[in-house]
């Protein structure tokens, strides 16, 4: 480049900046000729720049400008001034460069979509040809951001006393709850290390080895299929803290999220933060991740219709289950009768036998079931569930698991269909998970979390005896109905963790073979720690305001779990196979 140095970032070009002489860099986003007159705009991350060619540009720069076209690579210098015409759409909108010199470093093809905020191309195209994508500067401001986010956790942590320290990517394979990806061992013929779900046992490890407070910015990988806010590898800001209650991970955890809020966003996050339990987030929200920007909650209607002429309510509680409501406000001008068959069409989708409903109208109240209760048993339902003029309520009978599900899942359809949604950051504790979830497959009690997780002190004595009231040190950390964190006070007992591990269904030598680098390190003086793991690619998912995950990865998977650019997973010679000792089955 003939020792010529960018001297400016374009997006950076100020009207005080007039009259200054620099030097830009970046990608030709249009090019606009007007006879004797070129304008182009330039790009590079900060934002766009006028580059401006005229009667005072010399012969050969005005020639060079007149062959530049969309994303060719270009440095250019000259003198800062005043635009004619204002653009006040861009912030350097008042000013342009009025170009002396113009080196093109690197002509392009027409790329197979336009680099543009919001782009409207197919995704697949756009993942195909990811490296253009990033340029597009929408994408490049969430990437920029996520770099703030990283920068701003590892400055509150370290002035938290705590001490980053990475751990193995490749480890031994334990239960996690998700399928892990394997790796074969070349020297270790027919053995593998799987790639971690998560840092747990080494964090846990870490906190024996006497470093009390323990931070990682690390990836993690889970088998699993994918949805918009799951990828199989992911990045989590993960913790862990020794001689720690839930309290004290509470308190760093929210003066993390304080901090961040107000340094990326200058948005005031104010704490504590709300808490709910297990059990009352699910009997208000219908789920143990919700969203509490609007209301609508669930309303417990059993007792009143549990001797009422509709069998189907009548039934529900008579069978042991349940029946409940959700009443959406100001809903009945957009819930006709059409739209509520629609809905009872998705209820039925996620697990209702049907969807009962009151709407009310100028004209009174339309009842799918009215008919078969009495006026006192209407009125008290009118009554407990608050409904008036123009709303509409919803209703769901069946066994209590199945009620909840659905209607924390209808809740949420029928907000967005409603649009009252706030646009704001509701942040909630979920806390005091039950530890146990009953199968109804097998008929047993499956582990909801991994088995270094403590019991509530008042839950042990039902461990062996009755697993439906074991309840864990467990929590959440749930931001606009998304799981953020989930943690817990890790066992350091060895009688308890032998219990736990029973209560599981491992024996003493399926639990050594699993576990045994790590309950072997509890024998030598543990202190009691906890932690929790923040996933930073839904955190600055939401941070941007997007829908996707892979609006804030760089690379990232699609829902088969492929990455289009590079065309991976792929096939590997039989050289490599060899060398690994695997024979692959025909398909």
């Amino acid at each position: 480049m003939d020792g010529l140095k960018r001297t400016r970032y374009c997006g950076t070009l100020k009207r005080e900046d007039s009259d200054s002489f620099v030097t830009v860099c970046g990608w030709i986003q249009r090019r606009r000729d007007l006879g004797g007159l070129i304008f182009a705009d330039l790009r590079d991350r900060t934002g766009i720049v006028q580059l401006a060619f005229d009667d005072n540009t010399e012969k050969e720069i005005f020639e060079k400008a007149s062959a530049l076209r969309s994303e060719y690579v270009v440095m250019a210098s000259g003198g800062v001034r005043i635009r004619s015409s204002i653009n006040t759409e861009i912030p350097t909108g008042e000013v342009e460069i009025a170009v002396t010199d113009l080196r093109i470093l690197g002509i392009a093809e027409t790329p197979p979509f336009e680099i543009v905020n919001n782009s409207n191309a197919n995704e697949e195209l756009r993942l195909r040809y990811r490296y253009l994508d990033l340029r597009r500067p929408d994408i490049q401001k969430n990437i920029l951001m996520r770099h703030k986010v990283t920068k701003v956790t590892r400055d509150y942590f370290d002035e938290n006393g705590f001490i980053e320290i990475e751990t193995p990517t490749l480890i031994k394979s334990t239960p996690e709850g998700a399928r892990d990806y394997l790796v074969p061992s070349r020297i270790h013929k027919g053995s593998f290390f799987a790639l971690p779900q998560s840092p747990q046992l080494y964090k846990q490890l870490l906190m024996l080895s006497g470093f009390d407070r323990y931070m990682q910015i690390a990836r993690c990988y889970r088998d699993e299929d994918l949805r918009a806010d799951r990828q199989p590898e992911f990045t989590q800001i993960d913790i862990e803290m020794s001689f720690a209650e839930p309290e004290d991970i509470y308190a760093v955890a929210e003066g993390y999220i304080k901090r961040l809020f107000k340094e990326v966003l200058d948005v005031d996050i104010s704490t504590p933060l709300p808490r709910l339990t297990y059990t009352e987030a699910m009997n208000d929200y219908g789920s143990d991740k919700p969203d509490t920007r609007f209301d609508m909650k669930i309303t417990d209607l059993s007792d009143i219709v549990a001797n009422c002429g509709f069998s189907v309510f009548a039934d529900a509680v008579k069978n042991g289950g349940t029946v409940r409501a959700i009443t959406a406000k100001n809903a009945a001008s957009v819930y006709t009768r059409k739209e509520i068959d629609r809905l009872t069409e998705e209820a039925k989708g996620i697990g209702a036998k049907g969807l009962a409903f009151i709407r009310f109208t100028e004209d009174g109240a339309a009842c799918s079931f009215a008919k078969f209760m009495t006026d006192g048993e209407m009125s008290a339902i009118y009554e407990r569930t608050g409904a008036e003029k123009g709303d509409v309520v919803f209703i769901v009978a069946d066994r209590k698991k199945t009620v909840l599900s659905v209607l924390g899942a209808l809740r949420l359809t029928v907000a967005k269909r409603l649009q009252i949604i706030p646009d704001k950051y509701n942040f909630l504790w979920i806390t005091e998970f039950p530890f146990f979830e009953y199968n109804e497959e097998t008929g047993n009690w499956d582990a909801m979390h991994h088995p270094f997780t403590a019991p509530l002190d008042e839950s042990v004595k039902y461990l062996d005896s009755d697993p439906e009231k074991v309840f864990a040190k467990a929590y959440d950390l749930v931001l606009n109905g998304i799981e953020l964190s989930s943690g817990s006070i890790r066992i350091t007992d060895p009688e308890l963790q032998a219990r736990m591990f029973k209560a599981l269904g491992l024996t003493d030598e399926e639990a050594h073979e699993k576990f045994g680098f790590l309950t072997d390190a509890f024998k030598f003086g543990a202190p009691p720690h906890g932690g929790m793991g923040i996933g930073l690619d839904r955190l600055v998912m939401l941070m941007c305001g997007c829908d996707s995950l892979r609006d804030v990865i760089a690379f990232p998977k699609v829902s088969n779990s492929s990455e289009l650019m590079s065309g991976a997973p792929s096939k590997v010679d039989d050289a490599q196979l060899s060398d690994l000792a695997i024979a692959l089955k025909p398909e």
